[in-house]
């Protein structure tokens, strides 16, 4: 292989490392993931291929919109925090017109393939971009109530994918909405919390009391709201959508949760908070799982 070869493949490996930047890949992937299961809880694992496909293609496409979206609006913020600086927009290696006509390119087809599935699908969407792009961005640096707004489109992957199967905004799609609304405040706020002073200097207030610094109140609000997460577990039994045994292994999960989001109020320290985002990433995807394996 020449040399010019070599070059022009390590470009194009750092182009494709740059939009999976832009896009923020792994969250783009949780929420294609939740999307999945929320979609396989409402049919009861039985697949139907091409709602699935213009499901995960669509959903995909529009989270990756609001994620570049996100990155153009928030350029030169990013510029002043340690963890974004190298992002391709703050870094000079993608510019804003790129960015911005991807987004839209992709935010356009993502939502006409959700509305082939049916028109609350492409809607839900459609409110998820907005509200990401439109209202969380620019409230990120005005009130710490800009979490649980951003929380909103947030929490809606897996409600939109149970509303793929029947178009129906039902009672188990409000309960898989409210777990990944209520599991996001604790996840978040630990994030919060080992990135302080990244949000503070770039002008960020996402976390309560943020002026009296890493204060126990972050970890006094995230206690609270797993604790949210016990009544709103026991909703799928309570509406005879799981067994008794489906339902404890739920608890089991949410109280692990819990445990943590406890320690790290009481400790307040680097070790629990970065203990309770791990236990975060592993709470969300087995709690759904579980609920995906009650339901079949």
């Amino acid at each position: 292989m020449s040399k010019s070869s070599n070059i022009s493949a390590s470009q194009s490996h750092s182009r494709l490392g740059d939009f999976a930047q832009l896009v923020k890949m792994k969250l783009t992937m949780m929420v294609v993931f939740t999307s999945m299961i929320g979609y396989l809880i409402a049919t009861g694992g039985i697949v139907h291929w091409t709602t699935m496909i213009y499901l995960l293609s669509g959903g995909f496409m529009i989270t990756c919109a609001a994620n570049a979206l996100n990155q153009v609006l928030e350029k030169d913020f990013d510029l002043l925090m340690l963890r974004t600086a190298a992002r391709p927009l703050p870094g000079n290696r993608m510019s804003i017109s790129d960015a911005v006509i991807f987004a839209g390119l992709m935010c356009i087809v993502g939502l006409f393939l959700l509305a082939l599935i049916n028109p609350l699908t492409a809607l839900l969407g459609a409110m998820s971009f907005v509200l990401y792009a439109f209202v969380y961005t620019p409230m990120k640096r005005i009130s710490p109530i800009s979490v649980l707004i951003g929380a909103i489109p947030g929490a809606l992957p897996a409600a939109i994918g149970f509303v793929a199967h029947d178009g129906v905004f039902s009672t188990m799609a409000i309960i898989l909405f409210s777990i990944q609304f209520i599991w996001q405040m604790p996840h978040f706020w630990a994030i919060g919390w080992l990135a302080f002073d990244d949000y503070k200097k770039a002008g960020y207030r996402l976390l309560p009391n943020m002026d009296k610094g890493r204060s126990a109140e972050i970890g006094k609000q995230s206690f609270i709201y797993t604790l949210l997460l016990i009544p709103v577990s026991l909703g799928p039994w309570y509406y005879g959508f799981l067994n008794g045994w489906v339902t404890a292994l739920v608890l089991v999960t949410c109280l692990f949760y819990v445990w943590k989001a406890w320690k790290f109020y009481k400790l307040n320290n680097r070790e629990s908070a970065r203990s309770l985002l791990f236990a975060s990433l592993y709470y969300l995807p087995t709690a759904f799982i579980v609920l995906l394996i009650g339901s079949l």
